[in-house]
């Protein structure tokens, strides 16, 4: 995940309040078990961020779920021109 504090899931759970001071400072905590990672905590700030991203992804629609009409403007389209 690329946080730079890694702490195993027991640390973390024992440890809570230290953990959350860390992760606003360095915008998250990596959490492991058994040495491998399970998730992590962020700051509010990571938080935000990553709510920002998801609000940005592409939705996939499959050609057999287009009306006529979009299929058609695809198939028309025409490379380096706007559409009207």
């Amino acid at each position: 995940m690329g946080y730079p504090t890694q702490v195993s899931a027991t640390t973390f759970a024992k440890e809570f309040g230290k953990y959350r001071d860390e992760a606003m400072v360095s915008g998250g905590v990596e959490v492991t078990s058994h040495g491998r990672p399970i998730g992590a905590y962020i700051s509010l700030k990571e938080l935000e961020n990553y709510e920002r991203l998801k609000k940005q992804e592409r939705r996939v629609i499959h050609a057999r779920d287009m009306d006529d009409e979009t299929l058609s403007a695809i198939m028309n389209a025409e490379y380096g021109k706007a559409s009207e």
